[in-house]
This record gives structure tokens, sequence and C-alpha cells, in this order.
């Protein structure tokens, strides 16, 4: 698979055909997924590379994701900006990702973690929208390079006391006092952040906002996921630890979420209250993940799936209204559904599978992390109904605002959609209805 990414580098470097590289990615999304019945462990990929159920399953979301991502970015091909030197961009990224989730050796896995970084930064600062898009990038820089520094020296001192970084084959830590929980610390901000954690936020709306739609959809769909993947392969070292503080997690994750549903409420730029929504979301992520209970840990892997393509469709139609209003603002996008009718049962769709509606695999997760929460706690039950209520409550004012009301009176004419649109659309609405009718592939056992 890597081989056939790195072939398909060389492509755009040499034969510069946009075209060739969007029907090679779509043709590796179906030779992977011919591999989804396999019952595997883990398959040696060779190079301290594998890959397990976990691992299947976001990277077959990282391909399909950046699949979707070149289709929706066709107007970087037609205008001419850069197209080949975005291309690269975006499929080093993709090796990184691969690299990250197939990775079976802790420092391997930290490099590619960290390296994702870069493409990223480079997209927003390359292809942005607005000046401010450089202050976005230092954010994001900064918060993400603050606690990866910890988890390095976290790593590194994994290896003085076990003297392997062999994922799975390191040796169990126990509580050591404060110096454990130092470590314990150390290792998971990296991963707090990068998901990210309620307080530790501040870079998410910001990079959303003024990244171009490639990012934002690489964003919500992948890099947020890197959080919740590198805390589920590190907390298993720290499982005392892990019992002894997961009352922070689950209580930030929760209220962080209710908090941020608040704040949804009072956002005007559709693009913010999308990426608020993704931080809510995420937070309800992280307090499965640290309840280290199979309905938990299930729930949150799910829901992530779930999260990364809904959250990119609606990306993806925030930008079709940005690209024909030249404005994301809620009080300029009024009345879409009058001079884009198509467009407005897109937009119904994939607001309620932002709600979490059966059938979508952001219900299945939901429920899975409503049932791990009250299994932890009962008190949980009145913070989870308050941020479910707010939740719909978010995405109705969103689709209201945006498709009811008297459109712009400078607007005269515009079009509805193009069948490239409505694939795109298409393809991330029906996995995250289909896929729950064989949730067996996409729940790993823990």
């Amino acid at each position: 698979m890597l081989k056939i990414i790195f072939f398909l580098v060389v492509l755009v470097w040499f034969v510069k055909s946009w075209k060739l590289v969007q029907i090679s990615l779509f043709l590796v999304c179906f030779i992977l997924g011919l591999a989804c019945s396999h019952d595997f462990f883990v398959f040696d990929l060779g190079l301290g590379l594998g890959i397990d159920y976990l691992s299947y399953i976001l990277i077959f979301l990282s391909l399909w994701i950046m699949s979707l991502i070149v289709s929706s970015s066709s107007k970087i091909y037609f205008l001419k900006n850069f197209s080949n030197m975005f291309l690269m961009m975006n499929l080093l990224l993709l090796i990184f990702l691969v690299v990250t989730f197939s990775s079976m050796d802790y420092l391997l896995f930290y490099i590619s973690f960290e390296a994702c970084l870069i493409p990223t930064l480079v997209l927003i600062l390359g292809w942005g929208y607005q000046p401010e898009r450089i202050q976005a990038g230092v954010y994001m820089l900064f918060y993400t390079l603050f606690a990866s520094l910890p988890l390095l020296v976290s790593l590194l001192s994994l290896y003085w006391f076990g003297g392997s970084l062999v994922m799975n084959l390191t040796l169990k830590i126990q509580d050591l006092g404060f110096s454990g929980s130092l470590w314990f610390f150390a290792t998971v901000m990296a991963f707090i952040i990068k998901l990210p954690m309620y307080m530790f936020h501040l870079w998410l709306p910001k990079a959303h906002v003024e990244a171009p739609v490639a990012g934002s959809m690489i964003l919500a769909g992948i890099l947020l996921k890197l959080g919740g993947y590198g805390l589920i392969r590190v907390l298993f070292m720290f499982s005392e630890l892990s019992k002894m503080y997961c009352w922070i997690w689950v209580s930030m994750g929760i209220l962080g979420g209710l908090f941020v549903s608040l704040i949804c409420l009072r956002q005007v730029d559709i693009k913010s209250l999308i990426a608020y929504s993704s931080v809510a979301h995420m937070g309800l992520v992280l307090a499965g993940l640290m309840s280290f209970g199979s309905w938990g840990m299930n729930g949150a892997v799910v829901l992530m799936v779930g999260h990364g393509l809904c959250s990119s469709g609606l990306f993806c139609l925030a930008n079709m209204v940005y690209e024909r209003l030249g404005s994301r603002s809620l009080l300029i996008n009024k009345g879409l559904i009058n001079f884009m009718p198509s467009m407005a049962l897109w937009w119904f769709l994939l607001s309620i599978g932002n709600m979490g509606v059966p059938p979508t695999l952001n219900f299945l997760g939901e429920i899975n992390l409503i049932m791990g929460m009250v299994g932890w706690s009962k008190l949980t039950m009145l913070i989870i109904c308050l941020l479910f209520f707010f939740s719909c409550s978010y995405t109705l004012y969103m689709y209201s605002l945006s498709q009811h009301g008297l459109f712009f009176s400078s607007l005269y004419s515009c079009c509805s959609g193009k069948v490239r649109e409505y694939l795109v659309l298409s393809m991330h609405w029906i996995p995250l209805n289909i896929m729950i009718l064989k949730s067996g592939l996409i729940m790993p056992n823990f």
C-alpha cells in the first residue's frame, strides 16, 4: 500500500495528472476494501509496520477522505493554483498518516505523528483564505509542539526502563508515586491536545476557519483521530494510573463538550460552528476512552469514524456555499433553500447525522458511549442528556438559519450544484449510514 502511495507521489512529480491521481486513490480504496473481511490480528507489512483492526479502520478512513479531498478541491486544479504542489502535500500527508496508523514502534509512531503537522501547516498557509491563516498556523504549530517534547522524553524514558519501544511488548508501568504521575501526564497530554480537549482546543477553530476545504476535511476527518488512536496505544501501559486519574479526563470530556455546545449556539460563522461541534464530539470520545470499558472504547472508535465522515461532509458543504457567495457568515448565507434547493437535502441529511440520529454511525457510537458513561458513574447521565440536547440545538440552529429566511438581495443567480459535488456528498453520507449494517467491522474487541 505504501508502495502505491509512493508511486502516486512520483506520478504527480513527473506526469502531473490530477485526474489520474484521483482515480488511483479510489482504486487503492477498493483494493484495501477487499481485505475488510480478512480475519487478521496483526498483518505484517515489513519495516516495523503492521495492521490490526483499529489500524485498518483508520487507514481506510484516511484513504477514503483523501480521495474525497482531491475530488472536492478541483477549483485549485481549474484555477491552476499550484495544483501539483497541492497534490504533493496531500499525498505526503497521506503517507505520514498510513505510517502513523501502522507503526509497531513507538519512536516511528512519534516521528510520523509529528510529521503530519508539516503538510497540514503548508496547506493552511499556502491555500488558506484570509491573512489570519498565518496566526492560525502558528496557533496549531505551538499548541502541538508544546506537548510533543514531553511525549518524546516519556518515550525515551520508556526505552531506558523497558529496553524496547515495540508496541504491546513494553513493561507495565505501575504507580511510581509523583514521578509515575508526571510520566503519565507527559505521555497523555500530546494526544489530549491533538484530540483536542476543552481548554486546549483554541487552535482548532482558528485552523478550520482559515484552512482551505482540503485542510478542514483532513483536520476533521483524520487528524483529530490521531489523538484518540494514540491514547488507545499508550494507555494500557498506565493501567493503574489511568484508573486513578480517569475522573479528571471523563469530567473534562463531558463538561467541556457541554460548554463548547453552548459556545456553538453563539457562532455566526458556519465553519467555526462545525469546528466547535467537533470539539464537543471529541470530548465525548475522550470520556469514553478514559472510562476503560469495552462499551466506552468501542463507542469512541465508532464515533471517531462516524464523526470523520459527517464533519468532513459538512465542511465540504460549507465550502460549496463559500465558493458561490464568498462568505461563511450565517447572517449573509440565509435562504439557501431558495436558490440551492437540491443542496438543502444534503444539508438536512448531514445535519441530522451530526445530531446522531439512526441509522448513522454517530448514533451507534453515542449509544455505546452512553452505556459506557452510565456504567462508569450514574451521575454523568444529567450532563450527557444536556450535551445531546444542545448538540441537537446548535445543529438545528445552523440548518434553519442557513436554509430559511430571506436570501441576500445582491444574489441574482446561482448554480444549485454540480454532479461532482453531489457525488462527493453522497460518498460521505452513504458509508455513514450503511456501515451500521456491518458494525462488527468497525468495533474492535478491546
